[in-house]
């Protein structure tokens, strides 16, 4: 849809209305649909009964006629009553962006935690789009936990949907003591944690395995990992610190779904630098980041120190190390890369250590008692052991580089 009123267009976002339908095909492919036509209609407003038009609506359907298509997508979120109308006047099913996002998200969801999100946005969505025959269907009812007097089905689907969101709602709040308790556990020792976030298809999980030597499933599909994953990596410094791959962001991404992936969102809000990345071959790079921008001040994360990590620069022509002009006015420091060849990941690395609170690693000796096992594996774990002697009156002495913080940690508890 091409709007010609300037508060539509605001409405509809920042991206361009070519760009917008090229991520529309794109979502579709990844769904595993074939594109077989796009429309496009340009109009003062939205029709309140059809959104297009009665006489773009016969235009489309003579279009699904022609091509034998049984499925329309549009680029616009659509109201329960439109969606109906436009069902019955073209002959086939009728989705807009957010439930073709929705659907993407359940074949992806592969957690427990992924599974409960996409439920709850997808109940959210469905809630206002119930449709049943209204009084004909009423009948008494008696009973606990059946319909009362005169209750329609649709008011049961609706009381019932209504209990499922906030049982799953109840389940998710329960994730998210969970993510905070994992967050102060590992905020006990000081351990950096590094956010990756970007536009979806940005290269962000073929990074995160650059980065941590890890497997995590990297593809060409959008929105191809949703559940987030931690890895620890180390830095030039020797630092440890850890990464966590979150959900890919997108243009127009439904307030449901933000809602929903409150949890893992969290995990950008909680991060001491966010590794903002992009893909810089795209010919949307600039409103891409935009958008990330947008999104990370909605969830509260504006003010974590970030670096613009300009990815995929071996599909660009010319000098791959040069900052495009696109991003050359971002507040944050640029760093360009390739996470498929690994050109500029040493460079990368190299500002992270910069861009990070200093705590550099220290050589120290430390006298512990022999059960206190759990100091001993910290130490093995966040430093480097380079002796050990064991000592009268059941004492050992570990020889170790470790962190200064937690030199300084270990210090005051002793």
């Amino acid at each position: 849809m091409e709007w010609k009123s300037r508060a539509e267009r605001e409405r509809a976002g920042s991206l361009r209305l070519e760009d917008s339908l090229d991520e529309l095909a794109e979502l579709a492919r990844s769904a595993g649909a074939e594109i077989a036509d796009r429309i496009v209609q340009s109009r003062q407003a939205p029709e309140a009964a059809t959104l297009i038009g009665q006489g773009k609506v016969e235009e489309l359907a003579a279009a699904v006629h022609s091509s034998t298509a049984d499925l329309v997508i549009f680029d616009h979120d659509l109201t329960p009553t439109q969606q109906r109308n436009l069902e019955r006047a073209i002959d086939a099913k009728i989705i807009d962006r957010t439930q073709l996002i929705l659907d993407i998200f359940a074949a992806r969801a592969r957690t427990r935690e992924g599974r409960l999100q996409v439920e709850l946005a997808q109940l959210n969505y469905m809630l206002p789009r119930l449709t049943g025959r209204g009084v004909e269907m009423s009948r008494l009812g008696g009973g606990i936990g059946t319909r009362g007097p005169g209750e329609t089905q649709l008011e049961t689907d609706r009381r019932r949907i209504s209990r499922r969101i906030k049982k799953i709602e109840d389940d998710l709040e329960g994730v998210r003591s969970g993510r905070a308790l994992h967050r102060r556990r590992r905020t006990a020792v000081p351990l950096a944690t590094l956010a990756l976030a970007g536009y979806t298809n940005a290269g962000k999980s073929t990074l995160f395995n650059r980065l941590t030597r890890s497997g995590v499933l990297a593809d060409a599909r959008m929105f191809a990992t949703l559940d987030p994953t931690v890895r620890p990596m180390i830095l030039p410094s020797r630092r440890r610190v850890l990464v966590s791959d979150t959900v890919g962001f997108i243009g127009n991404l439904p307030t449901t779904l933000v809602k929903a992936f409150r949890a893992t969102l969290e995990e950008v809000k909680e991060a001491a630098l966010i590794l903002h990345v992009v893909d810089a071959s795209a010919p949307g790079a600039a409103d891409h980041m935009t958008h990330v921008s947008k999104v990370l001040a909605e969830i509260g994360a504006e003010t974590i120190p970030q670096i613009l990590v300009l990815n995929k620069m071996d599909r660009l022509p010319g000098d791959a190390a040069e900052i495009p002009t696109f991003a050359r006015h971002f507040a944050a420091p640029a760093v360009t890369v390739s996470a498929l060849t690994g050109a500029g990941v040493d460079g990368l690395l190299a500002a992270i250590d910069l861009a990070l609170p200093l705590d550099p690693v220290v050589r120290t000796t430390l006298r512990l008692p022999t059960a206190d096992g759990a100091t001993l594996a910290m130490l093995h774990e966040f430093g480097r052991v380079l002796g050990t002697r064991y000592c009268e009156g059941e004492e050992v002495e570990v020889e170790v580089e470790i962190p200064e913080s937690l030199k300084r940690r270990l210090s005051l508890s002793a």
